[in-house]
């Protein structure tokens, strides 16, 4: 999702199984791998713009049951 346009704020894309919330516009210029399948976008300045979770629906698992108890 290395993208420059205007995303979302959340984004899930089923085929490829990827969940991604927007933090904020800008173009991604490098990122960070902070747990295994999660990713921090960050901008030229280092600032946060998004964060990419792969394999979304494997690595939510374990917390699923209590995000739709809170919806």
């Amino acid at each position: 999702m290395n993208q420059s346009i205007a995303k979302k704020n959340v984004y899930y894309d089923k085929e490829s199984d990827v969940l991604y919330f927007g933090v904020k516009r800008g173009a991604e210029e490098e990122f960070a791998e902070v747990a295994p399948g999660v990713s921090v976008e960050m901008d030229k300045d280092g600032r946060a713009i998004g964060v990419e979770v792969l394999n979304a629906s494997q690595v939510l698992k374990p917390i699923a049951k209590s995000l739709r108890l809170a919806a």
